[in-house]
C-alpha cells in the first residue's frame, strides 16, 4: 500500500471511534460522487486515470448499497463486514495508478487522498455500536 493510505491508517486505528453510522454512510456517498465528479473531470486528459476513477466509485457506491447500516433495512452486507471491505477498497484506490499505468502522472494524488480519506472514515467510526456504549457504561 502507498504511504500516505498506510500513514493515515497508522495514525488513526487506535483512535477512539467517534463517528456514527449515519456520518460513515454520507461519507460513503461523497467519495462515490467525488470519485464519478473526478472520472468525466479526467475523461479528457487521462483516460486510463477516470476509467479508475469510475470503477472505484461504482465499488464505493455498490458497497454503500449493498451494505445495511443500523437503523435501516437488512441488506446483504453487515455493517461490520462492510468496515472490513472498505479497507480492503482503500487499498485498491492506491494501488489504481499502478495498475493502470498513470502512477507519475498528477491524477495519482488524487486516487492517494481518496484511499486516505476512506481510511481515515473507515478507522474513525464505530462498526459495534453495543461494544461503545458497553465501554461506556462500564466506566462510569
Amino acid at each position: 500500500m502507498p504511504v500516505l493510505p498506510s500513514v493515515a491508517d497508522v495514525l488513526t486505528q487506535k483512535l477512539p471511534k467517534i463517528l456514527p453510522s449515519k456520518v460513515h454512510l454520507l461519507a460513503d456517498y461523497v467519495i462515490a460522487g467525488s470519485f464519478a465528479a473526478a472520472g468525466t473531470w479526467f475523461w479528457r486528459r487521462k483516460r486510463r486515470a477516470a476509467w479508475g476513477a469510475l470503477i472505484c466509485g461504482g465499488s464505493a457506491f455498490g458497497l454503500a448499497l449493498l451494505t445495511s447500516y443500523p437503523g435501516r433495512d437488512r441488506r446483504a452486507i453487515t455493517f461490520p463486514l462492510h468496515g472490513k471491505i472498505e479497507i480492503g477498497l482503500a487499498a485498491l484506490i492506491a494501488t489504481m495508478p499502478e495498475f493502470l499505468h498513470f502512477e507519475k502522472d498528477p491524477e495519482k494524488k488524487f486516487f492517494l487522498t481518496e484511499a486516505g480519506i476512506l481510511t481515515i472514515v473507515s478507522n474513525q467510526t464505530c462498526f459495534n455500536p453495543r461494544v461503545r456504549q458497553t465501554r461506556t457504561s462500564k466506566a462510569s
